[in-house]
């Protein structure tokens, strides 16, 4: 009687065991979920921002219609990408190149500097920029929680036990994104 009972009690903190690892798993892969769309969310008011800045710039930058087309294409190229995270990274990536080039060929340009509507359209852009860094952050965080509970024991028992799979992380793809920027006085 006394055995049965032992027997029942640590069946039952071996299902509530595992039931607590799984739903930490499940709570940790939807945190993932979560934070990815939060970029997404951040990407598309990016990409929304993104024509009314080019047209604000078209009038004053007429010969500069080569970063004004990359801009367009890469904008075009990140909006229609649906593929993996790190699909996603390496067109962002490349948008946010073609981004830095337009501010900086704006920057020959006093009155296009000094317009209102460019002004508060960089704002609203580096706002963004800013959000989207931050939504990074807390992903690569999430997937970080992810994968060390898939990887960790006694977790990746059960992780395994119920195919969990890992994360990528969110990373800087152009070389020149990793480098320390330089101050020259």
């Amino acid at each position: 009687m006394i055995f049965g009972i032992v027997v029942l009690l640590l069946i039952v903190v071996a299902v509530a065991w595992v039931m607590g690892m799984y739903n930490g798993l499940v709570g940790s892969r939807n945190e993932v979920k979560n934070s990815w769309s939060q970029i997404d969310v951040q990407l598309k008011r990016r990409h929304d921002l993104i024509p009314n800045l080019v047209e604000t710039v078209k009038g004053y930058m007429g010969h500069e219609r080569g970063t004004l087309e990359a801009v367009t294409k890469a904008r075009q190229q990140a909006v229609e990408v649906t593929g993996s995270v790190e699909d996603r990274a390496k067109a962002e990536n490349a948008l946010s190149q073609t981004l830095r080039s337009l501010f900086a060929v704006a920057e020959a340009y006093p009155d296009l500097k000094a317009n209102q509507n460019f002004l508060a359209l960089q704002e609203e852009l580096t706002s963004t920029e800013n959000k989207i860094s931050f939504a990074r952050q807390y992903y690569n965080d999430a997937v970080l929680r992810l994968n060390n509970r898939i990887q960790m024991f006694p977790s990746s028992v059960i992780a395994g036990m119920f195919n969990f799979q890992q994360e990528k992380f969110f990373e800087v793809e152009a070389a020149e994104d990793r480098q320390v920027p330089q101050v020259k006085f």
